[in-house]
C-alpha cells in the first residue's frame, strides 16, 4: 500500500502555486502540490483524500501560552464574561457550590469593564467561597484575588511587596500566592489540564505552542510534565522557554529552547505594574514597577548566546523597552551585533515601543512574541489602555506595522488564558487594528502566526510554516467561503476576489463575518485533531 496520502478537491494555500487545488504528502513532508488531474496521474496508488472544497492552510503556531493555567480556565471558573462584580461573586458562590472541598482556581475578571469600577475586597470573596482556597487572576494574570483560606497556605505572601491586606494581590505577594495555589494541584489535575488545553489548541488549527514558564508563574516539573505529554504524540507540539537568570542547569535538564519567554523586566498595564517613564492616569501614585534593569538584561543576553540559547524577556512598559534596549545595546558592545542576531533572542508583549527602539531591535534580530486580541480587548480611545495611560498613550500600544517595517520577526499567540486561542480572531485583530496605521496586511498577519511562530521558535529553513514540495506536512483543513486577496488601501486594506493578483487567498476576515472552521489539524503527517459532529461551535 502506497505512503503517500494525496488531498484532492480544495483550496492549497501554497505560494508557489495560488490555484492549487491538490497536495500530496509522502512520510510526513510534503511531496507535491497542484491540480487534481496532475496529483492523479503522479501519485496513481495514493490514499485519495477528498476535501469537499476545503480550505487548506499551514497550521498555526501559538508563540505564547501557559497550558496548565489555560487548562484549568477550560473546566474551571472562567470569569471573563462576568458584567459586574455582582455577577462575579454570583458565580463564585456557585462553583464553590458545585465543587465543595477543593482549591478554587479562576480566571479572568476584569473590573475597568464593571459598572462598579471596583474589584471585589477580601472579605467579600471569603463570603461568597465560604471558607475555601481560592485563586482567581486578574485578565492580565499580573494580579489575582484570594481568599484568606489560601493565604493561610501561602505566609510569605503577607507583608511582602504588592500585599493588600483587603484587595488584589500584586507582585511578589503575588508570585506567593499563586506558588501555594500551584502547589494544591495535584499531578492528575495538571495533566488533565494540560491535555485539556493541548486538544482545544489542535482544535483551533494550532500545531505548536510556545510555553513560557519560570519560577514566578509555573515550577519546573510543570514544564516537564507538558513537554513529556506532548512528546508521547497525538498533540500540538510544545517548545519550552523557561524564564529565569542563570538557570543554565535547569535549562539542560528540562531539554528547553532558551532562558525566555516570561522573565519578567515588568508586569502588565491593567494591574499597574507595567514599568512607565510617566505615572498612570488613573493612579499618578505609581508608575509600575522594574523587575530588571539593563546590566541584567545585557548580563542574560551574553550568557544565553555563549551557552547557544535563546534569551528573553517579558516587557510592556516604555521604561521597560527602554531598559531591555539599552540590555541589548550592551550585550551587542560584549559580543558583537553579528553574534547576538543570530541567536534570535525574544521579546514577550513588546507593546509600549518606539521608532528607535524598533529599528535598533530590528537590528539586533529580535523575534517580537506578540498578541493582537489584546488590542482587539483592551486598545481603542476609551478602553482600558486610555482608562490606565490617557487616551494619547494608551492609542499608541502594540504597533505591529512599525515592528515589522523595522525587521522584527512577528510572532503572534494568545498568551492563554490572558486571551483565547483564536488563531483567525488574532489575524483579524492585526489587520483592523483600533489604531490607524499600526495595522499589518492580511497576508503579513496570517505569516505571523504561522511562518513567523516557527522562526521564532528556532525553526528558520525557509520551508517550515508554508505548503510547498520539502516542507513539513502540518497543516489545517477549514471550513470557510469565498476566499480573498487584501491589496493596499489608505487605511486598513481592501479585499479582492481577483485571481490574476497571484497571490493565495486567505478568508475574509472583515469585521462581522463568520471566521473559518477547523476540520482536521495535522503535525508533520500525524492527524492530531479530527473535528466531529459532537464538536462545539468555537
Amino acid at each position: 500500500m502506497s505512503e503517500t496520502t494525496l488531498l484532492l478537491g480544495g483550496r492549497i494555500h501554497s505560494p508557489g502555486n495560488p490555484d492549487a487545488t491538490a497536495m500530496a504528502v509522502t512520510g510526513g513532508t510534503i511531496a507535491w502540490v497542484g491540480a487534481d488531474h496532475v496529483g492523479r496521474a503522479l501519485h496513481p496508488d495514493a490514499h485519495v483524500v477528498d476535501l469537499g472544497g476545503a480550505f487548506v492552510a499551514p497550521a498555526f503556531v501559538d508563540s505564547h501560552v501557559h497550558a496548565t493555567s489555560a487548562g484549568l480556565l477550560l473546566n474551571g471558573l472562567d470569569l471573563t464574561g462576568c458584567a459586574s462584580l455582582t455577577e462575579f461573586l454570583h458565580a463564585l458562590r456557585d462553583h464553590v457550590a458545585e465543587h465543595p472541598g477543593t482549591l478554587v482556581w479562576g480566571h479572568g475578571w476584569d473590573e475597568t469593564w464593571w459598572p462598579e469600577q471596583r474589584p471585589p475586597t477580601r472579605s467579600e470573596v471569603d463570603a461568597a467561597s465560604g471558607g475555601a482556597p481560592v485563586y482567581l487572576s486578574r485578565i492580565d494574570v499580573h494580579s489575582a484575588l484570594v481568599s484568606s483560606a489560601l493565604i493561610e497556605r501561602a505566609p510569605l505572601a503577607r507583608g511582602a511587596e504588592g500585599w493588600d491586606e483587603h484587595g488584589p494581590l500584586t507582585r511578589v505577594a503575588h508570585h506567593h500566592a499563586r506558588s501555594a495555589a500551584r502547589e494544591s494541584l495535584g499531578a492528575a489535575q495538571r495533566r488533565e489540564a494540560q491535555l485539556a488545553f493541548l486538544r482545544h489548541a489542535a482544535s483551533q488549527g494550532v500545531a505548536s505552542v510556545h510555553e513560557c514558564g519560570g519560577p514566578d508563574i509555573s515550577d519546573p516539573d510543570d514544564l516537564a510534565d507538558l513537554l513529556a505529554l506532548a512528546e508521547q504524540g497525538g498533540v500540538p507540539e510544545v517548545v519550552g522557554y523557561w524564564g529565569e537568570l542563570g538557570a543554565l542547569d535547569t535549562a539542560r535538564e528540562l531539554g528547553v529552547r532558551g532562558l525566555a519567554g516570561d522573565l519578567f523586566v515588568d508586569g502588565a498595564v491593567g494591574s499597574r505594574t507595567a514599568a512607565l517613564q510617566e505615572p498612570y492616569a488613573d493612579d499618578p501614585s505609581t508608575s509600575g514597577v522594574l523587575y530588571l534593569d539593563a546590566d541584567a538584561v545585557a548580563e542574560h543576553l551574553v550568557e544565553c548566546t555563549r551557552h547557544g540559547l535563546q534569551a528573553g524577556f517579558h516587557v510592556i512598559g516604555d521604561a521597560g523597552v527602554a531598559e531591555v534596549t539599552e540590555g541589548f545595546r550592551r550585550a551587542a558592545r560584549t559580543v558583537g551585533v553579528p553574534t547576538l542576531a543570530g541567536m534570535r533572542h525574544r521579546l514577550e508583549h513588546l507593546e509600549m515601543v518606539d521608532a528607535e527602539q524598533a529599528e535598533e531591535l530590528g537590528r539586533f534580530g529580535v523575534a517580537a512574541s506578540v498578541q493582537p486580541l489584546f488590542d482587539a480587548a483592551w486598545g481603542g480611545p476609551a478602553d482600558m489602555y486610555a482608562r490606565r495611560l490617557g487616551p494619547q498613550r494608551g492609542s499608541r500600544l502594540n504597533p505591529f506595522s512599525r515592528l515589522a517595517a523595522s525587521g522584527l520577526v512577528l510572532a503572534f499567540g494568545s498568551d492563554a488564558p490572558v486571551t483565547s486561542v483564536g488563531p483567525w480572531a488574532s489575524v483579524r485583530a492585526a489587520v483592523h487594528h483600533r489604531t490607524e496605521g499600526f495595522g499589518v496586511s492580511p497576508r503579513a498577519a496570517f505569516t505571523a502566526h504561522t511562518r513567523g511562530g516557527w522562526r521564532a521558535g528556532g525553526a528558520d529553513d525557509g520551508v517550515t510554516g508554508t505548503l510547498v514540495p520539502g516542507a513539513p506536512a502540518t497543516y489545517a483543513v477549514w471550513e470557510t467561503g469565498e476566499l480573498v486577496t487584501g491589496t493596499p488601501d489608505s487605511r486598513v486594506q481592501r479585499w479582492s476576489t481577483d485571481p490574476r493578483s497571484g497571490v493565495p487567498g486567505l478568508p475574509d476576515l472583515t469585521p462581522g463575518t463568520r471566521l473559518p472552521r477547523c476540520l482536521r489539524t495535522v503535525l508533520r503527517g500525524e492527524t492530531i485533531y479530527t473535528r466531529d459532529s459532537s464538536d462545539e461551535e468555537h
